[in-house]
Parts: C-alpha cells; sequence; structure tokens
C-alpha cells in the first residue's frame, strides 16, 4: 500500500518552494534589469557611430535643430538632436518629426519619412532605451505633462545632449547659445574622456536643484547611461544628488 503525503509534509514543500521563490525572484529581476541596461548601452555605441558620422559632415558640431519659442522666434533645441515626434506641445518637440532631427539618418539605416498630417508618429526604435521609466516630476508645471512614464513619449528620445549644465539653459555646455539663437562647433574641450556627450534623461535628475524622480536602474539613487566625448560610454554612472556639474566619473563643462 502506497504511503501518502500528511498535511504538514505538504506545508513543508510549499514553505521551501515560496522561500526559493523569494530568494530567486531578486535575482532575476536584477539579471533581467542588468541585461535591459546594456540593450540601453548598446543603443547609445550605435548613436556614438551616427555622431562620428555626423562629425565628418559637420566638423565638431554636435547635431543641432531649430525650434520655435513660446515667445516668438527660433532658437537651437537640444531635444530636438535625434529621435521622433514627442508629446510636448513646446519648442517644436511635437512639431518637429524623425525626418526634420538632424542625427537620425547618421544612426537608422533609412531616411525617416515624413509624419502623414493625423496619423501616426514615426517610431524609431534606436532612440527609445527599454529602461526609460519616464519621471515624477518632469520640471514642465502643466497638467499631463508633469510627470511621464517615458521620455521617448514625451519628447522622442530616451537620450539627451548636453546643451546646458544643470542650472539650466544660462549656462552652455557643447552646444554654443548666441543672441540670434544658433548654435555651432563645440568649444574646446579640456578633458574629452570625462566630458560627456548625450546620456540617458536620468543625467538632469537634479536640474535647477529639483528631484525629476528619474528612476531607471536603481530604486534607491539615480544613474544614468552616458558617451563621452571621445566616444567611449559607461554604463550606470551614480549622479549624486544636487547641482553638481563636476564628480570624479563626469563633467558637464567643457573646461570645469
Amino acid at each position: 500500500m502506497r504511503r501518502a503525503f500528511t498535511l504538514i509534509e505538504l506545508l513543508v514543500v510549499i514553505a521551501v518552494i515560496a522561500v526559493l521563490i523569494g530568494v530567486l525572484l531578486p535575482g532575476l529581476a536584477q539579471a533581467r534589469l542588468t541585461g535591459r541596461s546594456v540593450a540601453c548601452m548598446a543603443k547609445l555605441k550605435q548613436i556614438g557611430v551616427g555622431v562620428t558620422l555626423y562629425f565628418n559632415d559637420y566638423r565638431d558640431t554636435l547635431p543641432q535643430a531649430k525650434g520655435p519659442l513660446p515667445y516668438g522666434g527660433t532658437a537651437v533645441i537640444g531635444a530636438l538632436f535625434g529621435g521622433t515626434t514627442g508629446s510636448l506641445p513646446f519648442y517644436g518637440i511635437n512639431s518637429v518629426g524623425a525626418d526634420k532631427r538632424p542625427l537620425n539618418k547618421y544612426v537608422v539605416s533609412y531616411e525617416p519619412k515624413p509624419a502623414v498630417s493625423g496619423g501616426p508618429r514615426v517610431e524609431l526604435d534606436a532612440f527609445r532605451s527599454p529602461v526609460d521609466r519616464g519621471a515624477r516630476n518632469t520640471g514642465v508645471p502643466i497638467p499631463g505633462f508633469n510627470s511621464t512614464d517615458s521620455y521617448y513619449n514625451l519628447v522622442g528620445s530616451s537620450y539627451t545632449l548636453n546643451d546646458h549644465a544643470l542650472e539650466g539653459d544660462q549656462v552652455p555646455t557643447l552646444v554654443p547659445r548666441t543672441d540670434t539663437g544658433d548654435g555651432g562647433r563645440m568649444p574646446y574641450v579640456a578633458d574629452v574622456s570625462r566630458t560627456w556627450m548625450i546620456a540617458t534623461h536620468p543625467i538632469y535628475n537634479y536640474e535647477s536643484g529639483g528631484d525629476r524622480g528619474s528612476i531607471w536602474y536603481h530604486p534607491s539613487h539615480i544613474e544614468a547611461n552616458m558617451l563621452f566625448v571621445d566616444m567611449h560610454a559607461r554604463m550606470r554612472v551614480r549622479i549624486p544628488t544636487g547641482i553638481v556639474n563636476t564628480t570624479t566619473d563626469y563633467t558637464f563643462l567643457p573646461i570645469p
């Protein structure tokens, strides 16, 4: 006669399985996040290859496009360097499409077509990070735009250009500011291996002294993937709290 499991034995087995799941799940979640971070880095490096090709046509000039200003006129808008149409109704972000963002044709193997009026936007997966979780506070004081679950959806790209320091637009970095709103060639960069050029949006988490809550890589502190002027890239660089433009790992400033 076969002996059946007792209730106590069954409960012990269930308890053991529960403990194993509790031990394994955090490790699996971390492994998945690491995989997504690596995929994000691969896209950032692909963008870097595009910038290198862009430099061949526009010497020492980062990709730049003009957008309309709220009070009239136009100026170079850093967010328009690449990617696709976003939802933010300012600075041309929701009107300058993939066909007019200058870096795109250097990153993808085709020239993006204009979006059809009233139709869906042109999607460019090369500019969408798999770890893009947006921000709890975008810094835009308008309902519907003061938070986002995806920077790719908000501005058209999960990646951003180093065109201003953490104090705000009044402190330009690699894209010069002029009275006419034009950009131009990059200034002299003292340390090309330490000055970041393109990064994921959490790099600006503490812009103007705020906290945007761009929790992409770690639950308790801010990290960003970065591409530097010398074209090397680093994954999950920690971002210190507050307005800190220069750290031991990176700098916003051409001359720290």
